[in-house]
Formats: C-alpha cells, structure tokens, sequence
C-alpha cells in the first residue's frame, strides 16, 4: 500500500509541474502566474479540490504519442469565494501553449455540466494559442461543446472570463458568451485573426496590442468589461466582483453588514446639479454618495463613457446602477452607450438583481454616423431591455430627461417601479430653446418674444410637476434624501412578482 501511495504522490507532483521547470520560469518572465498559482489566488486558502488531474490526450498524430502531459493544458475544479461555491477552470500555457484538445475541452464540460446540476458561478482563467492543431476537427469539436454549454448556461448561471494570455480564432467565442469579460494588461489578447492573417489579407501591419490587447478592447471595442495591471489585481478584483453576484438565477444576492445607515442623509447632493442647465457635473458622485460605503464596481469604465454601468449595495443587498453622464456627450444615448446598458440591464433582469437608474440625458445623439450605423436598431436594444425587465426598477431622474430618451431610461411607461425626481429635474419632449424654435417659427425675427416664448416654455414644461400632475413621477424629492428613498423602494419591492406572457424567447432587436 505504502508503494501505491508512493506512486500516487509523485503523480501528481509530476502533473502540477506542467509543462516543466523551465517553461514555468518562462511563464514568471512574462509577468505572468501559472494556471495553478492564479487558481490559488481567486479562491479561498485551501478550499480549492482538482478534479481530472490525471487526464490526458489520445492524439497520436504528429508525434503527439510523445507530448503526453497529465492534466492536458487545463486545471480544472471547484472551491469557494468568501465561502460562497464556484467552478473554475485555469487554462496552463506551458503544456503545448494551453492548446485546447479534445480532452482539455473535456474537462471544461465537466465542471461546466456540474456547475449547473448543483448552481454555482463559473470563472474560466484563460490562456491559450487556441485549437490543438495536431487533433484537427477533434479540437473544434471540442470547443463546439464548450459553445453548446455556455448558450445553455446563459442567465441560468453567472459565468465571468478573466483572459491572462493568447485568446485567439474560436479561443474568443467561448468568452464572448460568458456574461463579463475581464483582462490583463500587456500580457493577455483577444482577436478572430491575428496580425500575420491580418497582413496577408488586408495588408494592414497592427501589432498584437493594437488589434486586441486590453486597451484596445476595454476602450474602443467594448468587448472587455475592465482591464487590470496585472494577474494578482486581475484576480482579488475578481474575488470582489464575484461576491455581487447570486450564486444562480433561483437565489439571491449575498446580503453584506455594512456600517452605513440605510437613512444616511448626504447635504452635498443639494448642490450638485449646477444652476445652468448647460454645464456638466459628474454622475458617479452621486452614485458613490448613495451606495453603501462608496462601494462601486464600475464595469467598462472607459468605454462609452456617457453612460455609467456597475454594481453596489444599498443597505447590504446588491443593486446593479445605469446612470446617464453628463461629463460625456451631455449624457446624450449613441450606439455604444445603448449596447452597453442593455446588456447590463438584461444580465440583472436574469440573475434578479434590482436596477437602480439616474437619468440626465437630453436625448439620443444625432448625425450620420448614428444614423448610418444603426442608432434605431441599438438604441431599441435598450428600450426592448428596460420594457422586457422584471426585477425591481428604480428610476429617479435628476435633470434632463428629454424626448425618447425619457421613455427609453427605465420610465413609469415602460414598468418603472418608483420614480422619483429632483426639482432640478426638466421632461420634456426637448429642451427650450429648441422647442420654441419650432413651435413659434413665425416670431424668430423678434429677439424679444422669442426670449419670452423660452421663458414661457421652461417655466410650463422644463419641471417635474407636469409628469407629477399625470402619475409619471411618484415624487418630487429633495436629493439629500435620494439614498433614503431608494432603501425605502427596495425594501417595499422585495416581494415584487411580475411575469411576462409565455413564449419561447422574445425577439431583440440584435
């Protein structure tokens, strides 16, 4: 027995070993962990328990028959998060790159097919050149099943990607389904082609960074949700964004003692709306003044910035936060800005997750560029999300609220729970100045009466009470009482059951 045991030991030593001493020190040159030091880091100490550790390919093509490495390019198990149950799987660049083979795609399934048997989150941690070459149409069938798994697992589970290394070809597909994608900067990437195809085809010359490091995807493509410096950051923020989430779409979020009054009374939001209707001021000073101890995990944070997504608490339970930006584009809604909340919206709709809404938006951006790229189609993303969600909706809105872009931000008309207004607060079909213009286009020769029409037009229209007078806004509050009211809504709507007629799925428009 002794001797088995013996055997027992030294394989598995010799499987965490990887791809070798050297290729590990490789990996530690890079800047970057090994698959299994970053598992060691996301999970609590000692919590983590490996399965298929012993598991390898049966390729013999190529020489393969002599490239045989236990575990097969892929930690994979379970463990826990601030003791809460999670899947993970760590993809291991120094076995063959962390090609993905028929077998390593294997245990994915498995822990994939596991996770929602038992509803726990799961977290890919991946780093791989792609398709194991030498097994042909094996890989991608494997990758095929990984695919199948996470259309299944959509809204049923939470599954986060965290990309550490190569992420390239049909690599991409599999976290581009997950609901968050995360990245390293400087070491990791993502891309359909590299740039050796790239050149050949289009006979561009872009480096790997440029096409699809985590600058050019966390601000120009809006394909990552955050970039981070470096593997330990990119691993305890994700230990901090995983404790938001419910464990699956039947339970609820963690609830957090916190030492911050639900009543708490913030003075300053008195003043932060300017007198002049035309200067900005910035959204996120209210979020962070009304969210449990200035804890905001901002996802996206420099892409399309005019409008500001994430997650918080309000009084320990977590609320997810869409919020018009007055710093950018006036807060006006663009292609970018409409995707980005609607996908937001519908991954707190599926995981019942209260959304709490700011609006200021004087309207949707205008021009050819809008126009030509689909501002109809993708600002309906938005509307079809807010109309189609369920879970407690609460919208207060703290200036402009202008045109379609009023009914489009979480509405009274659109299912809204609670809306609340500031008194700085304008609905209006538009603003003044542009309103007046139209309606009295016969006196634009008369400075005066056209001042006077301006006036006259924002004294009757540029207000809360009109949509007050009409059931449209539930009140008129003072903004030092905004994080008060809101508890108060969440409280009185956690019982809240609303369903949609039956049908098999709706149509987006996508």
């Amino acid at each position: 027995m002794q001797e088995i045991i013996e055997e027992l030991e030294r394989r598995r030593e010799a499987a965490k070993l990887g791809g070798g001493q050297e290729r590990i020190d490789a990996q530690h040159a890079r800047g970057k962990l090994t698959a299994r030091e970053r598992v060691d880091v996301l999970l609590d100490q000692g919590s983590f328990e490996e399965w298929d550790i012993f598991v390898e390919h049966r390729s013999t093509d190529f020489d393969m028959a002599n490239k045989v490495v236990p575990g097969d390019g892929v930690v994979t198990g379970y463990g826990t998060i601030n003791g809460r149950m999670v899947f993970v799987f760590s993809q291991d660049f120094t076995v063959l790159g962390g090609s993905l083979s028929e077998a390593h795609a294997g245990k994915i399934c498995k822990i994939m097919d596991h996770a929602m048997k038992v509803g726990v989150p799961v977290i890919g941690l991946n780093d791989s050149g792609g398709a194991r070459i030498q097994e042909g149409i094996d890989s991608l069938a494997g990758y095929a099943e990984v695919f199948q798994r996470n259309v299944l697992a959509s809204g049923v589970i939470p599954q986060i990607s965290m990309i550490m290394g190569p992420c390239a070809g049909g690599a991409v597909y599999s976290p581009a389904m997950t609901d968050f994608i995360f990245m390293v900067k400087d070491t990791s990437y993502m891309y359909v082609t590299g740039p050796e195809v790239v050149k050949t085809v289009t006979h561009e010359t872009v480096t790997h960074e440029e096409l699809g490091g985590a600058n050019t995807h966390s601000t120009r493509s809006g394909v990552a949700d955050g970039a981070f410096d470096n593997d330990v950051e990119a691993l305890l923020s994700l230990r901090r964004f995983v404790d938001f989430l419910p464990l699956n779409n039947r339970s609820e979020c963690p609830r957090r003692k916190v030492d911050d009054p639900a009543d708490r009374i913030e003075t300053s939001l008195d003043t932060l709306v300017p007198s002049n209707p035309n200067q900005p001021y910035d959204m996120k000073e209210l979020i962070y003044k009304v969210v449990d101890v200035g804890d905001f995990f901002e996802l996206q944070p420099d892409y399309a910035g005019n409008i500001v997504i994430g997650f918080g608490r309000v009084d320990g339970s977590t609320v997810g936060v869409v919020a018009n930006q007055p710093m950018v584009l006036a807060g006006c809604l663009d292609i970018q800005s409409s995707v980005k909340a609607a996908r937001f919206v519908r991954f707190c709709d599926a995981f019942g997750i209260p959304i709490v809404t700011f609006v200021d938006v004087p309207g949707f951006l205008p021009g050819t560029t809008q126009e030509y790229g689909g501002i109809i189609r993708h600002g309906a993303k938005l509307l079809y999300a807010y109309a189609e969600c369920t879970v407690p909706k609460i919208t207060v809105i703290t200036r402009k609220a202008y045109g379609g872009a009023y009914d489009v931000m979480a509405s009274k008309h659109l299912r809204g729970d609670v809306n609340l207004a500031w008194p700085s607060a304008e609905i209006a079909v538009m603003g003044s100045k542009g309103a007046v213009e139209i309606i009295f286009r016969q006196e634009m020769g008369d400075p005066d009466k056209i001042a006077a029409r301006t006036e006259e037009y924002q004294q009757t229209f540029a207000n809360p009470f009109i949509a007050g007078h009409r059931g449209f806004i539930d009140d008129v509050i003072l903004p030092r009482d905004t994080r008060r009211r809101i508890s108060r809504s969440l409280d009185m709507l956690r019982g809240k059951q609303l369903s949609n007629p039956w049908r098999k799925h709706g149509n987006i428009p996508l």
